[in-house]
């Protein structure tokens, strides 16, 4: 097993025995034996492997992927009541429309669009031109072998091979989200790829439907120019058609129909006169036969001139009944009287004569006009019969003339509302994620994985070597390799905070130098932001509470319990995942180390048990900061130091026991004395609480920078360490201090806190405000 905390000694040169022949049966205890003796050749195989596949992995040709979204939505805009393409509403109709999208981005069209754009004819990458001078020999040579015309098709349809193996497009499942991905041997390359290719795929998508709108608009247009033609023709012969058979009228009804329908109307009417005429004549007779008063009928009575002989002849009356009671019969006035009222009676009959021969006209006239219009009906009857015969052809023809007025009137419809589409963009793609520059490649893989498979073949190889020259009584010689001992290395935090470990340069070797190990990342260790929204200041000197000890009272900066937990707290539970899973099942140690202020590292240690306590679970916190004790000073005094079931935990025999808080932590104060007393009394607290398994977490505030051997076993106990970096000193130097400080002791570092709090002085503006 291989130390990495430890300095590789210089392995002793063993004496090389002379080997023995190989026994009848071959066992693996004797495999086992015999590797362990040729242990020293294993390791120096498996390190040339590891040497020669990083020095491999180098020179290849570094490979970075960028990736773009895009949103194909299958349902299109609708823009118009018609589109050129039916809708699928089918789900499977949808996703064979996605697919079909998805291998449209590769077609050829899209990609000459792409390489027309970003001008990947000049790039040598994608086997463009090139300005050396072997490029342009080849040229010439190819040049005088084929013509011009075909070496551009030729290097057209290379260009196009090497971009379409460059691309890859893939469809998430159940979405309608393709992502393209493009890889490139520069980053920004790769990027700026994949969005021409995204661009170019929605401008040939527009430019589509453009060109399908402009071709149907072309093909309705030529067909308008004959359909226009034949429906004048059919109008025409409809025209002739009508002149010739005399079909006049308007445009629902003939006037032959019209006159029919009339005539018929007229002679109902002049029946019913006819009819009334009689009726009255009738009656006339009828009153003049009678002995009835003959100007007892209607029209008698509304007629003046008998009302007034009427009116006469009854004074006329009156005055002849006067006269005959006065006068003898034989008076001349009485004759003259009576006289007089026999002529206003013959005045009055003879004008009802006078009124029945009238009624008998009327009724003459009104037969002699019906009987003139019954035979102009059946005129008119005979000429409609014609007109009927003769309007089933004239069906056919307007019938015809309808037919294809319809068909022209929707071939110009059409056409219209297609050459008003080709300016109209009806597709819903869009781009909803832009490719950027990765910060990783792809290929090769990580160079501490390619020296991981270098160095597991070499030692594969080298074993299966010695097993055979063993087998075959071949001597086998045994090389030793000493490495020279190394300088501490240098850290640096990325702006991407990524933290990496560059070795220093190795001094200047006589000749044959071996080639420089390559920079080595830690295991990837969690970066975490304590920023100022995470936080709630208070105030010591007014919200302290007395008897009880509550961590968020006294005057530091601590997470806020009214917000959903944040990033800070997610990533705090990730490092107490990690520190659990390296425990081996005992109760977890973290501890938070840090340099600058110890007043700033307490507060990221509080606020990590804080974070860790809001889920329930239980935190043993311990001061481990014996040069300056922040921690103990702010609790000592703050609450009741009673013991309880894991009251016994303290440091040393007369130190104060665990303060239990009112945020589920329980803070043990560091012990006031030389720093190999308190580190010994830390390690035991800590193996007593283990031991009792009262605690779910252990958190370790400290020790502080620089550490001495004490605190250096003291950090040995722990499972995982946390880096506090402050916001307001450099980043990059505070971590290379970190890193140096801790040596071997590297590989426990698991996250890395940036404080971004603003730094002031608590404890006078606490004393202020108070």
């Amino acid at each position: 097993m291989l130390a990495y905390d430890q300095p590789i000694s210089q392995p002793k040169p063993d004496a090389v025995k002379a080997p023995s022949h190989p026994a009848a049966s071959f066992s693996v205890i004797d495999l086992i034996r015999l590797l362990w003796r040729r242990k020293v050749a294993i390791v120096a195989a498996a390190l040339i492997c590891a040497c020669a596949a990083v020095m491999i992995g180098k020179s290849l040709t570094p490979r970075y992927a960028a990736t773009a979204q895009l949103y194909v939505d299958p349902r299109e805009l609708q823009l118009v009541d018609r589109e050129l393409t039916p809708r699928s509403q089918d789900i499977s109709g949808l996703s064979m429309v996605v697919e079909s999208q998805a291998r449209l981005i590769t077609s050829n069209n899209v990609l000459l669009r792409v390489i027309e754009d970003t001008r990947l004819d000049k790039d040598p990458e994608f086997g463009g031109e090139t300005t050396s001078l072997m490029g342009t020999l080849l040229k010439l040579i190819s040049f005088g072998a084929k013509s011009s015309v075909d070496a551009n098709a030729g290097r057209m349809a290379a260009l196009l091979d090497a971009l379409n193996r460059h691309i890859n497009v893939r469809r998430t499942d159940r979405t309608y989200v393709v992502d393209i991905e493009v890889w490139s041997t520069e980053p920004a390359k790769a990027a700026m790829l994949a969005n021409a290719v995204s661009a170019a795929y929605l401008a040939e998508s527009k430019q589509s439907q453009a060109d399908a709108a402009r071709r149907a608009t072309n093909d309705l247009s030529g067909r308008l120019k004959e359909l226009q033609d034949r429906l004048r023709t059919s109008e025409n012969a409809l025209a002739v058609y009508k002149a010739q058979n005399n079909f006049v009228g308007t445009q629902d009804t003939l006037v032959s129909d019209q006159q029919l329908s009339a005539m018929t109307q007229r002679l109902a009417a002049a029946h019913a006169l006819t009819l009334d005429a009689q009726a009255k004549y009738d009656q006339i007779e009828a009153s003049r036969r009678g002995a009835s008063d003959a100007g007892a009928i209607p029209e008698a009575l509304q007629s003046p001139t008998i009302a007034n002989l009427r009116a006469q002849y009854a004074e006329a009356r009156r005055k002849y009944a006067e006269l005959s009671g006065e006068l003898g019969p034989l008076h001349p006035s009485l004759r003259n009287m009576e006289k007089q009222v026999e002529d206003l009676r013959k005045n009055i009959t003879e004008e009802l004569n006078r009124f029945s021969q009238s009624a008998k006209n009327d009724l003459t006239r009104a037969r002699d006009y019906e009987a003139s219009l019954t035979k102009a009906l059946d005129s008119q009857k005979h000429q409609s019969v014609d007109l009927s015969q003769a309007s089933v052809r004239l069906r056919e023809l307007e019938r015809d003339v309808d037919a294809n007025r319809n068909v022209y009137q929707s071939f110009l419809k059409r056409s219209r509302e297609t050459e008003e589409q080709e300016s109209l963009n009806t597709s819903a793609a869009r781009i909803i994620g832009e490719a950027t520059a990765p910060q990783r490649r792809v290929f090769p893989p990580a160079m501490s994985l390619i020296a991981m498979i270098g160095f597991a073949i070499g030692a594969l190889a080298a074993a299966a070597w010695i097993v055979a020259v063993e087998r075959l009584s071949i001597p086998v010689p045994v090389t030793t390799t000493v490495q020279a001992p190394q300088k501490k290395p240098r850290a640096t935090l990325s702006p991407d905070l990524k933290i990496s470990i560059e070795p220093p340069k190795p001094p200047a070797q006589p000749s044959n130098p071996p080639p420089e190990p390559a920079a080595v990342s830690l295991e990837k260790p969690l970066i975490a932001r304590l920023q100022e929204t995470d936080v709630l200041r208070t105030l010591t000197g007014i919200l302290a509470v007395p008897g009880v000890c509550d961590v968020t009272r006294m005057g530091w900066p601590t997470l806020r319990t009214n917000i959903p937990p944040g990033a800070f707290v997610a990533a705090i539970h990730q490092l107490c995942e990690t520190a659990t899973k390296r425990s081996s099942g005992l109760t977890p140690v973290l501890a938070v180390i840090g340099a600058g202020s110890s007043a700033d590292r307490t507060v990221v240690a509080l606020n990590a048990a804080l974070a860790a306590a809001r889920d329930g679970v239980k935190v043993l916190m311990i001061d481990a900061d014996h040069a300056q004790h922040a921690l103990s000073s702010k609790v000592t005094g703050a609450g009741r130091t009673e013991a309880s079931r894991f009251g016994w935990l303290s440091i040393g025999t007369k130190a104060s026991r665990a303060i239990e808080t009112a945020n589920g932590i329980s803070i043990l104060p560091t012990l006031k004395g030389s720093d190999v007393k308190a580190s010994d009394a830390i390690r035991k607290a800590i193996a007593q609480a283990r031991s009792s398994a009262g605690y779910d977490l252990v958190i370790l505030d400290g020790p502080a920078m620089p550490w001495s051997a004490a605190d250096r076993k003291l950090l040995d106990t722990s499972d995982g360490l946390v880096a506090m970096l402050p916001a307001d000193l450099d980043i990059n130097d505070a971590m290379e201090d970190v890193i140096a400080a801790l040596g071997g002791a590297e590989r426990k570092l698991i996250g890395v806190v940036l404080n971004e709090l603003t730094p002031a002085g608590m404890q006078q503006r606490d004393k202020r405000y108070a």
